[in-house]
């Protein structure tokens, strides 16, 4: 059984210990090429795919040609809507397109499970107890990053959606909150560190492993 070192920190009471955390669940080895097919295609479906450039059959204006052909002195034009023109149409520009990639659904909890592998080698997980709170409080929430001692931008995961926590930690830079149930691989790569209470990790595991789980039962 692979066992990795998790820091524990109590919110409430102000203490901070060290749990150890059974990563067998995950896998033995990080699979990047999976991490990056998952990470190319969460980032292609947050394209929406709207710029789009007018060519020279777009742009308002004259077909007239400007001058005679020859005897002028003058380069032959054909179009004030030439590119070569100020104002003229754009030369194999960009259009609205559609840059979605379809991936399994297989493939992406693959993916998030190696993420959730490779957050816990590289000990940028940290379990929480304690945190709650019955009204949006920046002050609370102040207090709590300060007693996490965070390095870089992290990501709370709670095991359900939560107002008073998201409203409290969203003003913060580098902070993100997401409900266990809606993490992706794209959400845990993207912050350093992972906080979450053991219910909305136990709720990450199950999710990231379920087919693991059906697999072996079979």
């Amino acid at each position: 059984m692979t066992e990795f070192v998790v820091r524990l920190v109590d919110l409430a009471k102000g203490t901070t210990e060290e749990v150890r955390v059974d990563g067998s669940p995950f896998g033995t080895k990080v699979l990047t090429r999976t991490l990056r097919d998952a990470i190319v295609a969460y980032e292609a479906n947050r394209r929406q795919g709207t710029v789009n450039t007018k060519e020279r059959g777009d742009v308002a204006g004259t077909t007239k040609k400007p001058w005679r052909q020859k005897h002028t002195g003058r380069a032959r034009a054909g179009s004030k809507k030439s590119p070569l023109w100020r104002k003229g149409g754009t030369v194999f520009g960009p259009h609205p397109r559609d840059w979605r990639h379809r991936t399994p659904r297989r493939q992406l909890r693959v993916a998030l499970r190696t993420a959730l592998l490779a957050k816990l080698q590289d000990r940028e997980v940290v379990f929480v107890r304690g945190l709650a709170a019955e009204a949006p409080s920046a002050r609370a929430a102040r207090a709590w990053l300060a007693a996490l001692s965070l390095e870089g931008s992290s990501l709370f995961v709670l095991p359900e959606p939560n107002a008073a926590l998201w409203k409290s930690l969203r003003n913060f830079p580098g902070v993100e909150v997401r409900a266990a149930d809606h993490v992706n691989a794209y959400d845990a790569l993207r912050s350093r560190t992972l906080v979450c209470p053991a219910e909305a990790w136990e709720k990450l595991r199950d999710r990231a492993t379920r087919r693991a789980r059906a697999e072996e039962a079979a």
